[in-house]
């Protein structure tokens, strides 16, 4: 059985060069942004700041995933933003409490371009917090509003399964389930919800009762294929460029056999019976919605590209080892898109975002 890749330890790229994910998130922070309405509304509705402040001087926020900046900023300001709207007016003769943002990710993730872009103005204390959200990360009872945003769809590790050849989990000359045989699609979605379990357990621990979780995630309406959105068409079309460098003889077809894409895109149907299942949140609201309302023209594939690159590069670094493998493994895949853009522009992308709102019970 070929080598599993420790994934669980591989954050976005660092820095701030041409590939960075500092330089290369924009669509990430549009994505998140699309949803800012339900978040606040959420606070506005279902947060009761005067008793999560009765027992505190300080509101405590995590952003899980922080990554490098600069999208963990702008979200953390505007929920601070409306944290302090609901408190003036829920408590208009009570002092403002203090706020403290607790910015998490991997031990990997480069937390130094992270600190040194911090706003300058800001009314929060910061800190780091290194660790996988799939775990335990703050003392018991300690949060009051908790931010999840593109990256929950990370599994923490790839199926053990995927691996095993000749067995019907086999995935052999993929990196996703896009377009794989059921069981192969099965040991994905096991994984996630084994994932999604331990994220909710752990979460129920360290928020207070009343606190809020903001989530969003890659989504999928139920019972759509994979291979019909676009990050599908993507993930077929990076399985086939890999299989011709290995024909070519640039990587081996056992490098290919066992590289598989540790992402997993839930529909609102499996979210919500893993919250229900669990029990220790209730749903306040959970949806689809299309990450891209603006995208009204033809898609800039290498500037989608690049997006991929920043926050998948450091897999293939680590499976394929040699840089200008990796080079040329975006090199092809852009081409690829390039060459097939008329069946990414048409596949669907209306509403592939699930976001999901929970309260502590």
């Amino acid at each position: 059985m070929a080598k599993l890749v420790p994934y669980s330890s591989l954050p976005t790229n660092g820095g701030s060069g041409s590939f960075s994910y500092q330089k290369n998130s924009y669509y990430q922070g549009l994505a998140v942004n699309v949803v800012k309405d339900k978040v606040e509304d959420a606070i506005i509705h279902k947060m009761d700041v005067e008793r999560l402040s009765s027992t505190t001087t300080t509101i405590n926020i995590a952003d899980l995933g922080c990554a490098v900046g600069p999208n963990t900023f702008v979200s953390m300001q505007n929920i601070l933003d409306c944290i302090v709207r609901k408190y003036r007016a829920q408590c208009p003769n009570r002092e403002i409490p203090e706020f403290s943002v607790f910015f998490n990710d991997l031990p990997e993730n480069d937390f130094n371009t992270l600190f040194r872009s911090l706003p300058k103005e800001r009314r929060y204390f910061a800190a780091g917090v290194p660790g996988s959200f799939h775990g335990r990360l703050f003392p018991e009872a300690s949060l009051h509003f908790v931010h999840c945003a593109v990256s929950l769809h990370w599994l923490s590790r790839i199926p053990e399964e995927l691996l095993h050849e000749g067995s019907a989990t086999w995935n052999k000359g993929r990196v996703h389930y896009t377009s794989a045989p059921d069981e192969v699609v099965g040991a994905y979605r096991a994984r996630f919800a084994a994932d999604m379990e331990n994220f909710l357990r752990a979460r129920a621990k360290e928020v207070v009762a009343g606190g809020l979780m903001a989530i969003l995630t890659t989504g999928i309406p139920h019972g759509m294929p994979h291979a019909m959105l676009p990050a599908g068409v993507m993930y077929d079309l990076l399985g086939l460029a890999l299989l011709e460098m290995a024909q070519e003889g640039v990587i081996t077809e056992g490098q290919v056999d066992s590289f598989n894409l540790p992402i997993y895109a839930a529909s609102p149907q499996e979210m919500r019976e893993i919250v229900e299942r669990d029990g220790s949140f209730s749903i306040e609201a959970m949806d689809l919605a299309n990450p891209s309302p603006w995208l009204t023209g033809p898609v800039n594939m290498q500037e989608w590209t690049n997006h991929v690159r920043a926050a998948m590069e450091p897999l293939f670094a680590a499976h394929f080892g040699d840089q200008a493998i990796v080079d040329e493994i975006f090199d092809r895949l852009v081409r690829k898109l390039v060459e097939r853009s008329r069946e990414v522009e048409s596949s669907y992308r209306e509403k592939i975002q699930l976001y999901v709102i929970l309260r502590r019970v």
